[in-house]
């Protein structure tokens, strides 16, 4: 009895094992793409990045 209460715990406090590995890759990529576009020597990834900063209000410079 005392599995299935941790397991009806878990299930109601929002937690989902399930989501961990998809959270972490999200996280992953979204440090690659940044370190990506901010070490790249290429003018039309730097180009696009900074407009897309521009066009949301975000300052850069």
């Amino acid at each position: 009895m005392t599995a299935n209460t941790a397991a009806s715990t878990l299930s109601t406090s929002g937690f989902k094992a399930g989501a961990l590995l998809p959270s972490m890759m999200s996280v992953l990529f979204g440090l690659f793409m940044i370190g990506f576009v901010g070490f790249s020597q290429l003018d039309v990834v730097h180009n696009a990045a900074h407009d897309t900063r521009h066009a949301n209000a975000f300052p850069c410079h």
